[in-house]
């Protein structure tokens, strides 16, 4: 028997989709809908990978998907949500919920740095997302979520070189019903939301989602003297409103629009202490109260910073899509996707995470805004006939990206910067024999500029504005061959055209007095600062005088210049261009050796564009690949990301088409990968000539013989390694990256398992009820992208827990759920705690000290789902 190829049934809204496929788990009268008897099985699991129709077990990729009855009982909301039922899928947020990344496979792009796109793309209704950040959010009601795994630039709006998670949300029908749900939870949790769908006429249909969640935040901060209020991080605050209308004026033309807006107002992110260095009693000096944990406990959940994290996020766009069955071309359906979104953010973050006032930025649009407005045009014009599927396609996105980035200096920074730079100064001097005044070392810094004390950095230390203008033109043509009714080939090509432009403005609006004198006479000023505390630097030869002066004079001005201090950026404009064009494609052989197992083999190249580093950028002679220093770098560009990419695999069916087990081997070789990393002041991006990613992907989905009952299982083994090369001075002791070159990368973990289990019965006279659980585990793995000691992260396990009661029409449903309901502590992130960690990056360094964003406490709570 040859299987039935999905690719060639009618169209989306005639074909069995997943969420009823995972219905028919359940008792068959709670369901609203009797599939045919043949389609009923799981094997017949439809999915949208290759833009087509297909059948999950013809498509010859790695993909985990997701329905909306999974997704709704696991509580999936947003794509962060959705990691713990993804092997080999990460999820991390940083200093606000902007800054979110998804790794696959261990490989993903830091989101610190809205200048470099996502190694692994978010797509929602067709439309892609220019961020991780930008896609996360209430998704509303979820059709399906597919997880494709590896490049997929050959048939996606843009490219990615790590995956794609594709996002598909309920379309309107003809029907009319209405829906509600009524959500309460511990840390005051409430939710309200609604569905309202409606026929209008014959031939048109709409639907409509709303929603308002609110919840105090998990994180206790201390607020020392202020001028921060908040006691509470990591709330939650926002609504959403989504419509959706559909029209089908023929058998031939189906048109759909979409139109969404959601708002966020919250606080987020604090850090906690993860290490408490040698910094800490400084810190607590400057601070009315401890400036940073006493002690490091993080399941305390315990924060310490004063100032404001509020964030305010907007996101609104539409979208036209229409499906035209053309008359030409056997048929062909012609594809256009038309898009608009605006997207902003605006982030307050008290960069150094404790009570003492030293750097923050305000939540103004001013000073801290992240925006994105894109337009976006997809064509595709697809057919097929006995022999080939085919797809023929083009894309076009403009975007425009602005920031405006800033730095305040708040009256603590002088004497805490000044104390440390002078501890090492009179160490160096000590080290001569020499005698030195160690009295009153905050004061340091005035003697060498000669300035009044406190003065020379307190306010607007920095404000930068960038502007990046992108445009990306790409043709694809992707097709499947079926050589016989058991082997297809599947060939695709793309070519990418990518353009970009960054204008920047730097500047220093309090001037950057110290700097500023310190620049002017660098080895005079440390020698008037010695002189003043009783240094006889008359008893010092000369040479001698010039050797200690060529020491102390660089650190000391070093530390005058950071980069938000730093005069030598004030005033300066600068603007770069990048032309690149690249192929992408893939080749693909798939053999069904009968219906229960199809084999495949494939080969892709990926490509990720490059761009700009949009940051303050200095090193000790204007070029971004030397060692630290204080010339502003002006090329701040780095250039496209590639990766070759090699799978075998096999899905088999098993017992009738009730199981489902996938598995897929991987190697991928990724050509200058975009490392952005933090180094404790600024961030950077370093092209790392080659990570190799290599390992296996498993799936299991069992429809099994006890009614009601449905497991869905994976396992990732992911062995993901930098290549042994230094490209620059950062891979080589004492610098900062020196522990990358060989070693596992960060984020990426050597085991990963998901598992859910969904058990649906009947009992009393017409009611039903439903449990799920779900979970998720990671091996260890470093949450550093330095790879330093300090910021591994043990394996652990969450799991999420649901228990609903309601009647068979699911007229109601009452449920009790929980969210990692074992309450794991863990850590998302850890990085360097800004401005404490000025010894050497040698492990264990008793000065440094280290901070952590944690993954979300227990949290549990009751919702009631009515459907008329």
């Amino acid at each position: 028997m040859t299987p039935v190829r999905l690719a060639r049934l009618p169209p989306a809204r005639r074909v069995l989709s997943l969420s009823v496929l995972l219905a028919l788990a359940m008792p068959a009268h709670a369901q609203q809908a009797t599939p045919d008897e043949d389609t009923t099985t799981l094997s017949a699991l439809v999915v949208t990978a290759q833009k087509r129709e297909e059948a999950l077990q013809d498509v010859p990729i790695a993909i985990t998907a997701l329905s909306e009855a999974l997704l709704r009982d696991t509580g999936v909301r947003d794509i962060k949500d959705m990691q713990v039922l993804v092997p080999g899928l990460t999820v991390t947020s940083t200093q606000s919920d902007a800054q979110t990344t998804a790794r696959i496979r261990g490989i993903g792009t830091v989101g610190d740095n809205p200048g470099l796109e996502s190694s692994v793309g978010v797509v929602i209704d067709g439309v892609y997302r220019p961020r991780n950040g930008v896609g996360f959010g209430d998704l509303g009601e979820i059709e399906r979520i597919e997880v494709l795994k590896g490049p997929q630039g050959t048939v996606f709006g843009k490219n990615t070189s790590a995956g794609v998670i594709n996002v598909i949300t309920r379309r309107p029908d003809y029907g009319t019903y209405a829906g509600a749900e009524l959500t309460v939870g511990n840390y005051n949790a409430l939710g309200v939301a609604g569905t309202f769908n409606s026929a209008l006429g014959d031939s048109a249909a709409m639907r409509v989602y709303a929603a308002k969640r609110e919840r105090d935040g998990w994180m206790d901060v201390h607020v020392g003297d202020g001028p921060r209020r908040e006691t509470r991080d990591n709330d939650q605050n926002f609504h959403t409103l989504r419509a959706q209308w559909l029209l089908e004026p023929t058998d031939a033309l189906d048109v759909s629009v979409i139109a969404d807006y959601t708002s966020r107002e919250e606080n987020c992110c604090t850090a906690v202490t993860l290490v408490r260095g040698g910094t800490a009693p400084l810190i607590d000096a400057l601070s009315p109260d401890d400036g940073v944990a006493p002690v490091v406990d993080l399941e305390a959940r315990e924060a310490w910073s004063n100032r404001s994290t509020e964030q305010d996020f907007k996101d609104k766009g539409v979208s036209l899509q229409v499906d035209w069955d053309t008359p030409w071309l056997g048929g062909a359906t012609l594809t256009s996707i038309t898009a608009s979104r605006d997207w902003d953010a605006i982030n307050g973050l008290d960069f150094d995470y404790s009570t003492a006032d030293l750097i923050y930025r305000n939540a103004d649009a001013d000073e801290s805004l992240i925006a994105f407005d894109t337009f976006s045009q997809e064509l595709r014009l697809t057919g097929s006939t006995d022999r080939l599927d085919w797809m023929l396609g083009a894309f076009y996105s403009d975007e425009t990206l602005d920031r405006n980035d800033s730095y305040r200096v708040g009256g603590a920074y002088e004497p805490y910067v000044s104390t440390l730079v002078f501890q090492r100064v009179a160490a160096a001097v000590s080290g001569l024999g020499l005698p030195i005044d160690t009295s009153n070392p905050a004061s340091f810094f005035s003697q060498v500029t000669g300035q009044p004390y406190n003065t020379g950095f307190v306010g607007l230390s920095a404000l930068d504005r960038y502007r990046q203008e992108a445009t990306s033109h790409a043709v694809f043509g992707n097709g499947t061959w079926h050589a016989t009714d058991a082997l297809d080939i599947t060939v695709g090509l793309r070519y990418t055209s990518e353009d970009k432009a960054l204008d920047a403005r730097y500047g220093n609006p309090n001037g950057s007095q110290a700097c500023a004198a310190a620049l002017a006479n660098p080895a005079g000023g440390v020698a008037q600062a010695l002189l003043a505390r009783g240094v006889p630097l008359g008893a010092l030869t000369p040479p001698q005088q010039a050797a200690l002066l060529g020491q102390l004079a660089p650190q000391v001005v070093g530390f005058m210049c950071l980069p938000w201090a730093n005069a030598l950026h004030d005033g300066r404009m600068t603007r770069q261009e990048r032309d690149e064009g690249a192929w992408s494609g893939t080749l693909k052989a798939a053999y069904r050796w009968n219906d229960a197992l199809m084999t495949y083999a494939s080969a892709a190249r990926g490509y990720k564009a490059g761009g700009f580093n949009l940051d303050r950028v200095q090193s000790a002679d204007g070029l971004s690949s030397s060692g630290s220093g204080i010339v502003p770098v002006d090329d701040t560009s780095f250039p496209g990301e590639y990766v070759d990419s090699y799978e075998l695999g096999a899905k088999t069916t098993w017992m009738g088409g009730n199981l489902l087990a996938n598995a897929t081997l991987f190697h991928q070789t990724y050509e200058d990968f975009q490392a952005n990393s933090f180094l404790g002041t600024s961030f950077v991006v370093r092209s790392i000539p080659e990570v190799v990613s290599k390992g296996i992907d498993t799936e299991l989905l069992w429809q099994t013989p006890l009614d009601g009952l449905m497991l869905q299982a994976g396992l990732t083994y992911a062995d993901t390694r930098y290549g042994d090369e230094t490209p620059t001075a950062d891979f080589v002791y004492p610098g900062a990256l020196y522990k990358l070159p060989g070693s596992r990368m960060s984020f990426a973990p050597l085991w990963s398992g998901s598992a859910a289990v969904t058990y649906e019965w009947d009992f009393g006279a017409n009611l039903l009820g439903r449990f799920n659980l779900g979970g998720k585990y990671m091996s260890d793995f470093n949450t550093g992208t330095d790879l330093d000691a300090e910021k591994m992260q043990d394996g652990y396990a969450v799991f999420n827990a649901r228990l609903g009661i309601g009647s068979r029409d699911r007229r109601w449903m009452v449920e009790l759920w929980g969210q990692n309901i074992l309450d794991e502590t863990y850590v998302q992130v850890a990085f360097d705690a800004p401005l404490q960690t000025p010894g050497t990056p040698a492990p264990g360094d008793p000065l440094n000290s280290y901070n952590g964003y944690l993954g979300a406490p227990a949290t549990w709570g009751v919702t009631l789902r009515l459907e008329y």
